[in-house]
Protein backbone atom coordinates (compact mmCIF):
# COMPACT_ATOMS: atom_id res chain seq x y z
CA UNK A 1 0.00 0.00 0.00
CA UNK A 2 1.40 3.48 -0.82
CA UNK A 3 2.60 5.60 2.06
CA UNK A 4 1.41 9.23 1.83
CA UNK A 5 3.58 12.05 3.13
CA UNK A 6 3.31 15.83 2.91
CA UNK A 7 6.82 17.12 2.42
CA UNK A 8 6.15 20.84 2.05
CA UNK A 9 2.77 21.38 3.62
CA UNK A 10 1.23 22.00 0.18
CA UNK A 11 -0.30 18.63 -0.58
CA UNK A 12 0.38 14.91 -0.45
CA UNK A 13 3.16 13.17 -2.29
CA UNK A 14 2.87 9.42 -2.66
CA UNK A 15 5.87 7.25 -1.94
CA UNK A 16 5.73 3.49 -2.24
CA UNK A 17 8.10 1.71 0.12
CA UNK A 18 8.84 -1.92 -0.61
CA UNK A 19 7.88 -4.17 2.27
CA UNK A 20 6.01 -1.55 4.32
CA UNK A 21 2.81 -2.82 5.91
CA UNK A 22 0.70 0.01 7.23
CA UNK A 23 -1.78 -0.34 10.08
CA UNK A 24 -5.26 0.23 8.74
CA UNK A 25 -7.68 0.66 11.63
CA UNK A 26 -8.27 1.11 15.34
CA UNK A 27 -9.63 -2.42 15.46
CA UNK A 28 -6.39 -3.79 14.02
CA UNK A 29 -4.40 -1.69 16.49
CA UNK A 30 -6.39 -3.04 19.46
CA UNK A 31 -5.86 -6.60 18.18
CA UNK A 32 -2.10 -6.02 18.12
CA UNK A 33 -1.84 -4.21 21.46
CA UNK A 34 -4.50 -6.07 23.42
CA UNK A 35 -6.76 -4.42 25.97
CA UNK A 36 -5.18 -2.01 28.45
CA UNK A 37 -5.04 -3.13 32.07
CA UNK A 38 -7.90 -1.61 34.14
CA UNK A 39 -5.37 0.18 36.39
CA UNK A 40 -4.11 2.07 33.31
CA UNK A 41 -7.59 3.38 32.55
CA UNK A 42 -8.49 4.01 36.19
CA UNK A 43 -5.44 6.22 36.85
CA UNK A 44 -6.76 8.98 34.56
CA UNK A 45 -8.36 11.86 36.45
CA UNK A 46 -9.32 15.47 35.79
CA UNK A 47 -8.10 17.23 38.94
CA UNK A 48 -4.62 17.61 40.38
CA UNK A 49 -3.91 15.22 43.23
CA UNK A 50 -1.30 15.86 45.91
CA UNK A 51 1.09 13.57 43.97
CA UNK A 52 0.49 15.53 40.74
CA UNK A 53 1.09 18.83 42.54
CA UNK A 54 4.35 17.45 43.96
CA UNK A 55 5.61 16.49 40.50
CA UNK A 56 4.65 19.86 39.01
CA UNK A 57 6.37 21.63 41.93
CA UNK A 58 9.61 19.62 41.47
CA UNK A 59 9.69 19.75 37.67
CA UNK A 60 12.00 22.27 35.96
CA UNK A 61 10.94 21.14 32.49
CA UNK A 62 7.94 20.15 30.41
CA UNK A 63 7.08 19.64 26.78
CA UNK A 64 4.07 21.49 25.34
CA UNK A 65 2.25 19.81 22.44
CA UNK A 66 -0.17 21.80 20.28
CA UNK A 67 -1.58 21.65 16.77
CA UNK A 68 -3.09 24.21 14.46
CA UNK A 69 -6.58 24.06 12.93
CA UNK A 70 -5.31 21.77 10.14
CA UNK A 71 -3.65 19.35 12.55
CA UNK A 72 -0.05 20.43 11.97
CA UNK A 73 1.72 19.61 15.24
CA UNK A 74 4.32 21.36 17.33
CA UNK A 75 6.12 20.29 20.50
CA UNK A 76 8.01 22.98 22.37
CA UNK A 77 10.17 22.76 25.47
CA UNK A 78 9.25 24.88 28.48
CA UNK A 79 11.42 25.24 31.53
CA UNK A 80 12.56 27.31 34.45
CA UNK A 81 13.39 26.70 38.09
CA UNK A 82 11.39 23.85 39.66
CA UNK A 83 7.90 25.06 40.41
CA UNK A 84 7.70 27.40 37.40
CA UNK A 85 4.19 26.11 36.68
CA UNK A 86 1.65 28.05 38.70
CA UNK A 87 -1.26 26.02 40.08
CA UNK A 88 -4.37 28.19 39.91
CA UNK A 89 -6.66 25.49 41.32
CA UNK A 90 -7.03 21.72 41.14
CA UNK A 91 -8.26 21.92 37.55
CA UNK A 92 -6.20 24.78 36.13
CA UNK A 93 -2.48 25.51 35.74
CA UNK A 94 -0.49 28.33 34.15
CA UNK A 95 2.91 28.44 32.47
CA UNK A 96 4.70 31.78 32.24
CA UNK A 97 6.17 32.61 28.86
CA UNK A 98 9.88 33.34 29.07
CA UNK A 99 11.93 35.04 26.34
CA UNK A 100 12.98 32.63 23.63
CA UNK A 101 13.14 32.49 19.86
CA UNK A 102 10.00 34.64 19.43
CA UNK A 103 8.41 32.26 16.91
CA UNK A 104 5.37 31.70 19.12
CA UNK A 105 4.38 28.49 17.30
CA UNK A 106 2.53 27.09 20.31
CA UNK A 107 0.66 30.33 20.87
CA UNK A 108 -0.35 30.60 17.21
CA UNK A 109 -1.61 27.03 17.36
CA UNK A 110 -3.60 27.65 20.54
CA UNK A 111 -5.32 30.61 18.89
CA UNK A 112 -6.50 28.17 16.17
CA UNK A 113 -7.02 25.06 18.31
CA UNK A 114 -7.12 25.21 22.12
CA UNK A 115 -6.34 21.52 22.72
CA UNK A 116 -2.89 21.09 24.25
CA UNK A 117 -0.84 18.52 26.11
CA UNK A 118 1.97 18.81 28.63
CA UNK A 119 4.53 16.21 29.62
CA UNK A 120 6.39 17.00 32.87
CA UNK A 121 9.81 15.50 33.54
CA UNK A 122 12.10 15.67 36.55
CA UNK A 123 15.76 14.96 35.75
CA UNK A 124 16.85 11.68 37.32
CA UNK A 125 13.28 10.67 38.19
CA UNK A 126 11.21 7.95 36.55
CA UNK A 127 8.06 10.02 37.05
CA UNK A 128 6.41 11.41 33.93
CA UNK A 129 3.22 13.42 34.35
CA UNK A 130 0.92 13.82 31.37
CA UNK A 131 -1.64 16.66 31.36
CA UNK A 132 -4.12 17.27 28.55
CA UNK A 133 -6.63 20.07 28.32
CA UNK A 134 -7.80 23.27 26.72
CA UNK A 135 -5.46 26.23 26.64
CA UNK A 136 -5.89 29.98 26.64
CA UNK A 137 -3.32 32.74 26.39
CA UNK A 138 -3.48 35.56 28.93
CA UNK A 139 -1.68 38.91 28.76
CA UNK A 140 -2.37 39.68 32.41
CA UNK A 141 -3.92 38.22 35.54
CA UNK A 142 -3.41 38.71 39.29
CA UNK A 143 -1.24 35.57 39.50
CA UNK A 144 1.35 37.02 37.06
CA UNK A 145 3.10 38.54 40.09
CA UNK A 146 3.68 35.02 41.45
CA UNK A 147 5.39 34.06 38.17
CA UNK A 148 7.98 36.86 38.17
CA UNK A 149 11.55 36.05 37.20
CA UNK A 150 14.25 38.56 38.22
CA UNK A 151 11.44 40.91 39.22
CA UNK A 152 9.96 40.77 35.69
CA UNK A 153 6.34 39.73 35.15
CA UNK A 154 5.78 37.51 32.11
CA UNK A 155 4.21 39.22 29.09
CA UNK A 156 2.12 36.11 28.40
CA UNK A 157 0.96 33.01 30.21
CA UNK A 158 -0.55 29.82 28.90
CA UNK A 159 -3.47 28.71 31.07
CA UNK A 160 -4.51 25.07 30.76
CA UNK A 161 -7.89 23.85 31.96
CA UNK A 162 -7.26 20.18 32.69
CA UNK A 163 -9.32 17.53 30.91
CA UNK A 164 -7.17 14.58 31.95
CA UNK A 165 -4.05 14.00 33.96
CA UNK A 166 -2.10 10.87 34.88
CA UNK A 167 1.29 9.39 35.60
CA UNK A 168 2.69 8.09 32.36
CA UNK A 169 4.46 4.76 32.01
CA UNK A 170 8.20 5.31 32.70
CA UNK A 171 9.43 2.47 30.45
CA UNK A 172 10.73 4.77 27.70
CA UNK A 173 12.93 6.58 30.24
CA UNK A 174 14.35 3.28 31.47
CA UNK A 175 14.95 1.87 27.98
CA UNK A 176 16.54 5.05 26.65
CA UNK A 177 18.84 5.60 29.62
CA UNK A 178 18.03 9.30 29.29
CA UNK A 179 19.10 10.01 32.88
CA UNK A 180 22.23 7.82 32.66
CA UNK A 181 25.26 10.03 31.78
CA UNK A 182 27.07 7.00 30.34
CA UNK A 183 24.43 6.84 27.58
CA UNK A 184 24.83 10.48 26.54
CA UNK A 185 26.51 11.22 23.25
CA UNK A 186 28.10 14.64 23.06
CA UNK A 187 29.61 16.65 20.24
Amino acid sequence: MPHTIDTAGNGPDTVTEEGWVELGSSVELRELLGEPWPVVIEKVHDRLTDKDRDIVARSPFCLLATSDARGNCDVSPRGDAPGFTYVIDSGTIALPDRPGNRRGDSFHNILDNPHAGLLYLIPGSKEVLRVNGRARILTDAPFFDAMKLDDQRPALALVLEIDEIYLHCPQSLRRSGVWNPASWQTG
